[in-house]
């Protein structure tokens, strides 16, 4: 299990992505947020199992039906001091 930060590049602000990827990760238990960054990016901080990490991906890639994914970049946070009992939306 690890911490992960991921930004999410593309056409994902205004276009439902953050609700869409938000339920589909509480519906598989992840822990961690999701919010809006002032770029026009979104950024996910997540605890991911190694077995998960596809599953995590695709959801995010997938985003909203209105959503276009062009990127998604991330890397591993050593010192993660996260206090959340699921996932939520962050603003």
């Amino acid at each position: 299990m690890e911490w992960y930060r991921f930004v999410i590049l593309g056409k994902v602000q205004g276009v439902f992505y953050r609700k869409f990827v938000s339920q589909a990760l509480m519906k598989k238990q992840f822990k961690g947020y999701i919010k809006n960054l002032d770029n026009g990016s979104v950024e996910v901080v997540a605890e991911v199992f190694d077995d998960d990490f596809d599953t995590f991906m695709s959801i995010l890639k997938e985003g909203s039906p209105l959503s276009s994914v062009e990127e998604v970049r991330y890397d591993i946070i050593d010192d993660a001091e996260f206090h959340t009992d699921g996932f939520e939306i962050r603003y």
